[in-house]
């Protein structure tokens, strides 16, 4: 049963960045029913639409990062844009932007202007450094944000040159960390009586922000983390295993055997009892200590076994284990399908496509895909109609709801 609103029906948001940061923040409030108003540049729009595979000269990933909102092309170099983004900005709840600091300052288009002209107005500023500080004016991308947040330099094989994590993480990690920003401000200004405020988002902050004890050992101890490959330090067991695949070729399973109990269960379950009862392996820091023993007992137990033996043993036995999941194995994961996170869905031009599920799931109004991404300026005229401002651009036609 659908609920009779969603979580964020009525909300206004102005989306005015680019690529990946300020874009997913968008989507991520448009999935609970916000309405996006996106901003793109009249020629070509959103970078994005040509990044990585394109289908027909769209590119897949558009479709996830832009459904349900709504575009608008201008020129905010142009005067007649930046009125228009003014005329948008009067009445919306949150702007979301992810420009170098000091451009829509530039533009007529900064903090400043616009609390002035709507003084609700939550504005969502998501950048490689902040809004502040000796950085401030650098340009930043996710890469940058990963690398001086500390996450690369854990990243890899010991020894080995910082590898990149494999998906933009900084970028996603900046725009969860605006939206919780945006729901927090929303409450102050709904429940607290409050008026708008700015949100000031860095990259290398969000991602430093997750860098769990880092700091502190470092602090107490003048320990640096460095790369420890698929092993978690400090942590004994979890790490990677060898094992045999259904084709007898070489395979791994991830093994998290490092819960008291669940060590002794391991322990166990690959026949070593001697390990299961050997009082200085049962706490944490006794088995961090013989971790290289601890690993080579169980990693002796499963290069003798097929994978799917392997993970069915210890599942059975309340050990956490898994294999390394490819795209292939999410697309048919009964896991996946029946928590709806593959979502069968069309774009624009009604061509069939599998996208990710809505995450969190909220039982009373859960997110949903209500409009596939749009074309570029598709909305201009209605958009911009409503808010008194003549559109030149459009092709604006009505996009049914699915």
């Amino acid at each position: 049963m659908m609920p009779t609103r969603d979580a964020l029906q009525g909300l206004r948001v102005l989306e005015l960045g680019q690529l990946i940061a300020g874009p997913f923040a968008g989507k991520t409030l448009a999935d609970f029913g916000a309405d996006v108003i996106k901003i793109e540049p009249v020629e070509g729009g959103d970078p994005l639409r040509k990044w990585r595979l394109l289908r027909e000269g769209t590119s897949v990933w558009w479709e996830v990062q832009s459904r349900n909102k709504r575009s608008v092309a201008l020129d905010l170099r142009a005067a007649e844009g930046q009125a228009a983004v003014r005329a948008l900005a009067a009445e919306a709840d949150v702007l979301i932007e992810n420009f170098k600091p000091g451009t829509l300052e530039g533009w007529g288009l900064g903090w400043d202007a616009l609390h002035a002209l709507n003084p609700k107005l939550i504005m969502l500023r998501i950048s490689g450094f902040g809004q502040t500080g000796p950085y401030a004016g650098r340009p930043g991308f996710g890469v940058l944000g990963e690398a001086m947040g500390g996450l690369r330099h854990l990243t890899g094989e010991p020894g080995r040159v910082p590898v990149r994590v494999g998906v933009s993480i900084g970028d996603t990690l900046a725009a969860l960390h605006g939206v919780i920003g945006v729901l927090l401000a929303l409450r102050h200004r709904e429940v607290n009586g409050g008026v708008g405020q700015m949100i000031d988002v860095a990259l290398y902050e969000s991602v430093f922000n997750v860098m769990e004890s880092l700091l502190p050992e470092y602090d107490a101890f003048g320990a640096v983390r460095g790369a420890a490959g698929s092993a978690l330090p400090g942590i004994a067991p979890s790490n990677a295993y060898r094992c045999r695949d259904v084709d007898g070729s070489a395979a791994y399973v991830l093994v998290a055997g490092n819960g008291d109990s669940i060590f002794r269960r391991l322990m166990r379950a690959i026949g070593r009892a001697d390990l299961e009862a050997d009082p200085g392996l049962a706490q944490n820091d006794g088995r961090v200590a013989r971790v290289a023993e601890i690993d080579a007992a169980i990693e002796a137990w499963t290069l003798q076994r097929p994978i799917d033996e392997v993970i069915a043993t210890l599942d059975a036995a309340g050990v956490p284990v898994g294999r390394s999941y490819t795209v292939a194995d999410i697309a048919r994961d009964p896991q996946y399908l029946a928590r709806d996170m593959i979502v069968q869905t069309h774009d624009a031009d009604g061509r069939a496509l599998k996208v990710p599920g809505i995450v969190p799931k909220l039982a009373t109004t859960p997110g949903r895909l209500r409009t596939p991404a749009p074309r570029l300026g598709e909305h201009n005229a209605s958009v911009l109609g409503r808010a008194g401002w003549p559109a030149r651009a459009a092709n604006d036609e009505p996009v049914q709801e699915r």
